[in-house]
């Protein structure tokens, strides 16, 4: 998050190259632009992560039954969305010839690009990736048998502190399964599973930022992800063991949220300028859509499940999981 104040602070500067007053409002809205392509693909990755692990099976617990799992998904980062072509945000010239820069999660150097502002041209260097080939993240989740075939999932992380109380992150989501091959005649007696499954989570984090600088005030930034899946789930149990097959479809949110405004000195001649708050406050990225095909495999002995999967998608996902399951 200190290299999106980086990038603030870069942009905020080249506006103020020319300035004389002492108060000035800036204009964010390439800012804004560069800020989506540099974080979106880590919303994306997390909203893809978030949407795995909801199943291991297309069977609904019988009424009363229940399990409790945990499971990590992995995400795989591809090299399509390392970088971002500069040149669709901003018209000026991207210097040593490259058109494209380092998002969060690549592993090259951001860019430096020439910005025209009244007639004067700056140049400012966009943020380096952090090298992220692969971004975990654990979930823990309860499942319980409703009637009619349907199940409820509920995944519940309250916040907790990260590091030395420099941030919070909390996960909260729902889920449902429901059997459709109940509602077929003659097709019901089929020994398989066939069911509709749909899931949320939201994950919300709060992290401080500070310039180690001093040349901002402290100010703290809402980084929220939403995710929804709709999935066919086939599966068909062979003693212990039990494959599966879901074909859907993965949507992504990501919100952007700053409070307070940020203060910007320019040391060499005392201009103070402020990013205005309604320009940052609440606002989301591009809405992320893609389909999705899903295998894998449950393992049962006695009350115990081992689970494993791989999601085929543009952010790829890597599922491991163990937890109890009964009925």
């Amino acid at each position: 998050m200190k290299k999106i104040l980086f990038l603030y602070i870069a942009l905020s500067i080249s506006y103020i190259s020319k300035a004389q007053n002492t108060n000035i409002t800036l204009d964010v809205n390439k800012a804004r632009g560069l800020i989506e392509g540099y974080i979106s693909p880590f919303g994306n990755s997390v909203g893809a992560g978030l949407n795995n692990g909801w199943y291991n099976t297309a069977k609904p617990h019988k009424l009363g039954g229940f399990d409790i799992t945990v499971t990590a998904n992995l995400v795989l980062i591809n090299s399509n969305v390392k970088s971002f072509p500069v040149t669709n945000i901003e018209s000026g010239n991207v210097l040593q010839g490259n058109t494209n820069s380092s998002t969060i999660l690549g592993n090259t150097e951001g860019v430096e690009m020439e910005v025209e502002i009244d007639g004067t041209t700056s140049t400012i260097k966009l943020p380096s990736g952090l090298d992220i080939p692969i971004l975990p993240l654990p979930m823990l989740q309860a499942g319980i048998g409703l009637i009619k075939g349907t199940e409820m999932n509920l995944r519940y992380i309250p916040e907790i502190t990260i590091g030395d109380n420099k941030g919070e992150v909390g996960v909260i989501g729902a889920g449902i399964k429901h059997d459709l091959l109940q509602w077929l005649p003659i097709v019901d007696k089929i020994p398989i599973d066939l069911s509709i499954q749909a899931g949320y989570t939201k994950i919300t984090s709060r992290i401080p930022l500070i310039d180690a600088n001093n040349w901002v005030n402290e100010a703290e930034a809402e980084l929220d992800i939403n995710a929804t899946t709709i999935n066919l789930v086939l599966s068909k149990k062979l003693l212990m063991f039990t494959p599966y097959i879901g074909i859907g479809y993965n949507s992504s949110t990501t919100s952007f949220y700053v409070e307070d405004k940020y203060s910007i000195t320019n040391a060499a001649n005392g201009v103070t300028a402020y990013i205005p708050v309604e320009a940052l406050t609440k606002f989301e990225f591009e809405t992320k859509n893609d389909l999705r095909t899903n295998i894998g495999f449950r393992f049962n002995i006695a009350i115990l499940a081992l689970q494993a999967n791989y999601t085929f998608s543009e952010y790829p996902t890597a599922t491991l999981g163990v937890g109890i399951s009964v009925r």
